[in-house]
């Protein structure tokens, strides 16, 4: 079935809630705005007859899970169907007064719109649909509400993790590609710090002290001739020194390197344990500050994006597969070993930018495409 002209039907709904959710800004450093916001979710959803589960945060905003599996049998033995979204933006309370919520054509504005308020929106109406014209899907159906995506949490990373362990199906509603293409794969991301301890002394006789920002360079050096396919490193912090008058003892620095598998991770790991200081008196230390996996197309995600591409083609929609250099939620439940497809928000453009937006056809369409797949998949 094709759902594109009930939703059509929906668009003055749908846009009233994402302007609800986009108005009730949601920075992930701001417990209370975010919770705020959540509970304009909660308030959406809660007549759906699904089993809301909180789980209670003190630093960040509120985990929610939502279970429906209203009207299927008992005896349903596939695993259950895990949509992956987030309730959190980088953007500051305040924003949405110089970037305010607007539409022009088929684009809407304003900060979170793409990522990924929108992608709560297509949840709760495909949810909704489901719900409201009495679909039988074949899998029980979990909604995953973050509040820290955009950060990272350990807390956060451990419930998708969970929940994907028990999954057979999940579907993350980032922003598609360009083209609406599905992204398949993702890097994964390891932020190091490298610290650099040498031996002060006045800038007069530097050779009765060992420079620790020379060495910080030289590992640097050492670390940008690493040559693995596709691997990228961005230095983006760096520090050392008191005085220009002073051979320095200390230095740090903190590095990006992002990867495509794990195998590189490997390689990457093994080069950082290797890094030794040019002279015995000094000293090298490696730390990984966070870390994210890689989304890799395992053979598992092949499969079930084989069978999402011909649930598409039935409304006459390609769906091509594509990577992304970004890490998301659906990183760490592939990496648990979860059979899973990102990239099936709407298609739209400025993520983290000043001129974020989605389109509105493109909700529509992904809003449609997604109630298939909580049915059929």
């Amino acid at each position: 079935m094709d759902y594109r002209l009930y939703f059509k039907s929906l668009k003055g709904e749908m846009v009233r809630f994402l302007k609800t959710l986009v108005t009730l800004e949601s920075p992930t450093s701001d417990k209370k705005a975010v919770d705020k916001c959540s509970a304009a979710v909660i308030k959406e959803i809660e007549n759906l007859g699904v089993k809301i589960k909180r789980f209670p945060q003190k630093e960040i905003g509120d985990l929610f899970l939502f279970e429906y599996s209203v009207g299927q049998k008992k005896e349903i033995t596939e695993r259950p169907l895990l949509v992956l979204t987030h309730i959190d933006t980088v953007w500051p309370v305040g924003t949405i007064s110089r970037m305010p919520f607007y539409i022009t054509g088929d684009k809407i504005y304003g900060p979170g719109a793409l990522d990924m308020k929108a992608g709560i929106v297509e949840s709760i109406f495909a949810l909704k649909a489901v719900h409201n014209l009495s679909l039988k899907p074949k899998r029980k159906i979990w909604l995953f509400l973050n509040s820290a995506e955009e950060t990272g949490n350990d807390e956060s990373h451990q419930q998708i993790a969970s929940l994907a362990r028990r999954a057979g199906v999940v579907l993350c509603l980032e922003p598609a590609l360009p083209g609406g293409a599905l992204k398949v794969e993702r890097k994964g991301r390891l932020v190091v710090k490298i610290e650099c301890s040498g031996k002060s002394a006045h800038a007069s006789t530097p050779e009765k002290g060992h420079n620790a920002i020379e060495e910080l360079i030289y590992q640097l050096q050492r670390l940008k001739k690493l040559k693995i396919s596709g691997t990228t490193l961005n230095i983006g912090l760096i520090e050392g020194g008191e005085k220009a008058n002073v051979v320095p003892e200390k230095a740090w620095a903190i590095s990006d390197l992002r990867f495509w598998t794990t195998s590189d991770l490997d390689k990457i790991k093994s080069f950082l344990r290797e890094l030794k200081p040019t002279i015995k008196e000094a000293k090298v230390k490696t730390t990984i500050l966070s870390f994210t996996p890689p989304m890799e197309f395992t053979k598992a995600s092949r499969l079930l994006f084989e069978r999402a591409k011909v649930l598409a083609a039935e409304m006459g929609l390609e769906l091509l597969p594509g990577k992304s250099g970004g890490g998301s939620d659906a990183s760490i439940a592939s990496h648990v070993g979860a059979p899973a497809l990102d990239g099936l928000g709407p298609e739209g453009e400025g993520m983290h930018a000043e001129n974020e937006h989605l389109l509105l056809s493109s909700l529509i369409q992904r809003t449609a495409l997604l109630t298939k797949f909580l049915v059929e998949l």
